[in-house]
């Protein structure tokens, strides 16, 4: 279970609900929904949503159900259901015995749609689908009525009896409510409530050849199983009045629908539709490439689902739509393991050294801090020998002006070991790269610290090239080059960032982690974040680059302050 901040940050919502509790509202009770469509999996979007309406009804001890709106089942798979629920999980919550789907009421959204027709709001229509939008009208211009639409209650109840019984073809005909086609919301001129669909649905089987729309099935859904708050995202302010509309034509609970501002995030795009292509596109690997906003993606690159909570309760509840940097989603990560990820020694691209003055044969164990955050995760013994591996980009043969690190002549610290002085260099006959360094080392500075009280500059991280496990490793950037891929107009697609993997096949990791298990999560010292990815074996782990340390978001807080 999710731990809820026991001092919530104000919002309009809450101060909704608080209202409602003082009133008597519903009984003085909260009972909110996560209602998705399974026709694709969730992203870090829809984790602001489950956040709100589950921490909504554990702060005000109430109760949140999980359920699937699932009323077009030629775009829903189990497969996506499964994910969902994997998902909310993940994120720390649980639905208990609440779990629903809207197919679980299709009979007695059926039972609702006939009683709308024998009180003359609802009536069968001949209209093709084109000549229904042609008749809508526009935003300027009022809707055409009907030519169907003054049809008897009789002619109507038959006609949609018949609907359900398979008789018409798909398309040929469809039962709207009967509003008001001169309506200044669009939502409201004689909206679709059912369409003939012969499709197999993923639970129901072949039992419905018609199927309610969305905006008929979810306000009814919501009444029946006792919502008090519909929260739902900015996008369906102008389907209120429709909601309203249905549940006031029946005697029925009628919940309060309120919106919010969905989540937009730099960087990336959370259009289901767009997601889909990047997916089906080959752009990606799948719905859990760590690339993709996509809870599955996120949660493979190794987020925690603290990060997330963490990060949802801090951009807040608003009305009006913005942009937010995935710096500060960042951020909320980097904070986040920097107190529960142990430290570990890992050489994305090795340059071999030899310290010619230290014993062959000789192997020394030393000891190494897990997490200085946290003194109880203790500490490890790491192998050194005469030859280890550190980074290439720790050595310069010519050095700049503040490049601090190895060069020749120069004296550095290895972390937990020795200071070492490079010696020699040794290149490749033909291309004349550096293939290898000759070093000597100071047995007097084990663990680190000179006797003599001398300092230097930097300290390397390495491991032991005779101990050191071969490892793959993934480095992630962002998916996309500018913030708001496609906001000029462009597909979207034209911004994707070619370098977004790279993937080094060569790297070494200390040791101690043969055998990690997918998803734990390490800081390589001075790397970043990595988290094991579950391509990984025994025989040669697979990293995924989580975040890097450096923190914009961090230094853009200090600025501020």
């Amino acid at each position: 279970m999710t731990t809820i901040d026991a001092r919530p940050t104000p919002n309009f919502i809450r101060n909704i609900i608080e209202e409602d509790l003082k009133t008597g509202k519903y009984g003085k009770r909260v009972h909110t929904r996560f209602p998705p469509e399974p026709n694709g999996y969730l992203h870090i979007g829809h984790a602001k949503s489950i956040c709100l309406n589950f921490g909504l009804a554990a702060e005000y001890k109430g109760l949140c159900n999980l359920r699937f709106d699932d009323t077009n089942p030629t775009k829903e798979e189990v497969e996506y259901v499964e994910s969902i629920k994997e998902d909310v999980r993940w994120l720390g919550f649980d639905w208990a015995d609440r779990l629903f789907y809207a197919s679980d009421y299709f009979e007695q959204l059926y039972r609702y749609a006939v009683q709308l027709i024998k009180s003359g709001k609802a009536y069968v229509c001949d209209l093709s689908p084109e000549e229904i939008r042609e008749y809508r009208g526009t935003l300027t211009a009022p809707g055409k009525e009907s030519p169907y639409r003054m049809r008897s209650v009789e002619e109507n109840l038959d006609l949609f009896e018949r609907m359900r019984a398979g008789e018409f073809e798909d398309g040929s005909r469809v039962l709207r409510a009967k509003i008001d086609m001169a309506s200044g919301n669009l939502n409201m001129r004689d909206p679709v409530m059912y369409r003939i669909l012969r499709a197999t649905h993923h639970r129901t089987g072949d039992k419905w050849r018609i199927y309610p729309m969305y905006d008929f099935a979810h306000c009814f859904s919501d009444s029946i199983e006792g919502i008090t708050h519909s929260i739902c995202t900015l996008e369906f302010e102008d389907h209120r009045p429709l909601y309203d509309w249905f549940l006031d034509q029946l005697d029925v609970h009628h919940p309060q629908q309120i919106e919010f501002a969905r989540l937009n995030l730099s960087y990336t795009v959370l259009s289901k539709r767009k997601l889909v292509q990047l997916v089906e596109g080959g752009y990606v690997t799948g719905w859990d490439d760590p690339r993709m906003p996509t809870l599955a993606g996120l949660r493979r690159r190794g987020y925690t689902p603290e990060s997330i909570q963490d990060f949802c309760e801090r951009i807040g509840v608003a009305k009006r739509e913005s942009m937010v940097d995935m710096a500060l989603l960042e951020h909320c990560l980097r904070e986040d393991l920097n107190k529960r990820a142990p430290r570990v020694m890992g050489v994305l691209r090795p340059l071999r050294v030899v310290i010619d003055n230290y014993p062959e044969g000789q192997v020394e164990e030393l000891e190494a801090v897990n997490n200085p955050e946290d003194p109880g995760m203790g500490s490890r013994r790491v192998p050194f020998s005469r030859v280890l591996y550190i980074e290439q980009e720790d050595f310069r043969e010519d050095p700049p002006k503040k490049f601090y690190r190895l060069a020749p002549g120069r004296e550095v610290r290895l972390r937990y070991a020795y200071f070492i002085t490079c010696v020699g260099v040794v290149k490749d006959e033909q291309t004349g790269e550096v293939v290898e360094l000759r070093c000597t080392y100071d047995p007097e500075t084990r663990g680190g610290d000179s006797p003599d009280g001398r300092k230097v500059k930097a300290t390397l991280h390495w491991v032991s090239a005779a101990h050191a496990l071969e490892a793959e490793v993934r480095l992630y950037d962002h998916l996309f080059l500018k913030p708001e891929p496609g906001e000029d107009g462009q597909d979207f697609r034209t911004y994707l960032n070619p370098k977004s993997l790279e993937i080094l096949t060569s790297c070494r990791v200390e040791p101690g982690l043969a055998g990690a298990t997918p998803g734990s999560r390490y800081q390589f010292e001075r790397q970043g974040y990595f988290c094991v990815d579950p391509d990984s074996s025994n025989e040669k782990p697979v990293f995924n680059r989580t975040v890097p340390l450096r923190d914009s978001w961090a230094k853009v807080e200090k600025a501020q302050k």
